[in-house]
């Protein structure tokens, strides 16, 4: 079965069968795209495919991304970051993308022949804000979870817009009020204490994400069930974007990418494989 493409609930998406299957029932892994390149999910299928992986990989496009762009350019990314980072741009973003996913998921289920078992998660980038937030209160079981080079912790990807914006960001109660919702370092104890994470972090990622994602690692191991199912990976010479510029279209896929690509598959190929 080839690749499907269309809209669930208005949520565009790109969804890879499981091989080995004909298309028949399998799991479901859903994923999140980063607002950096691969920024569509056509895109982000393409670069991170985990074609080995026996579950429907269904990749959602973020909010104001591919087909969802105001007027098929990104300039409407710029001006709400320059409104306000953090209270009209990543905010606004996260928590829609949180907030179509039930819908988008009952319009899948109407689809594609997933089965009723625990969702797999993945979330890169901003992404994974959104799949920390689904993780917290999820609309369905959740199964395995992994980020790749996520924002755990909004404030920081605010800080990161501060030099492209050409000055520091304007903290007000409201801002830092919403910044604590979306800081899963200090909300570790929400997640639950079931979900294998893997947490992907590219050797050359901004060094205060790296810094987020081992401060989130350490806090979540101190609090699961098990441990040794929450994993800190580092790939050597990546990066933070997964995909060359501008990352919209489909491409071949990037060296770091398919180190990616491939400890994402084995991630969750083993934990999907007794279903």
């Amino acid at each position: 079965m080839d690749t499907i493409t269309g809209d669930a609930a208005g949520v565009p998406f790109t969804a890879l069968p499981p091989a080995g299957t004909g298309g028949g029932t399998a799991p479901l892994l859903v994923t999140w795209h980063m607002l950096d390149a691969p920024r569509t999910d056509a895109a982000f299928a393409a670069a991170l495919p985990m074609a080995g992986v026996p579950a429907w990989r269904v990749h959602l496009g973020m909010p104001l991304c591919g087909s969802r762009m105001v007027d098929g350019r990104l300039d409407e990314h710029v001006r709400r970051a320059r409104a306000d980072a953090l209270t009209e741009y990543l905010v606004p973003v996260v928590r829609q993308a949180v907030e179509e996913f039930p819908a988008a998921l009952a319009a899948l289920r109407d689809r594609l022949p997933f089965g009723d078992g625990p969702v797999g998660l993945l979330g890169a980038s901003l992404g994974g804000l959104v799949a920390l937030e689904v993780l917290a209160a999820p609309p369905v079981p959740v199964g395995p979870v992994a980020l790749v080079n996520p924002a755990v912790r909004v404030a920081t990807g605010v800080g990161l817009l501060e030099a492209a914006l050409g000055g520091p960001y304007r903290w007000t109660p409201r801002s830092r009020e919403l910044a604590a919702e979306l800081d899963f370092v200090a909300r570790a104890g929400d997640l639950g204490i079931r979900s294998p994470l893997l947490l992907v972090s590219g050797e050359q990622d901004d060094p205060t994400l790296r810094a987020d994602a081992a401060a989130l690692v350490a806090a979540l191991r101190s609090r699961h069930e098990r441990p040794d199912d929450v994993v800190l990976t580092t790939v050597p010479d990546l990066a933070h974007p997964l995909a060359e510029e501008p990352g919209l279209q489909p491409a071949p896929q990037l060296p770091g990418a398919v180190a990616v690509d491939r400890v994402l598959t084995e991630w969750f190929a083993r934990r999907f494989a007794h279903h």
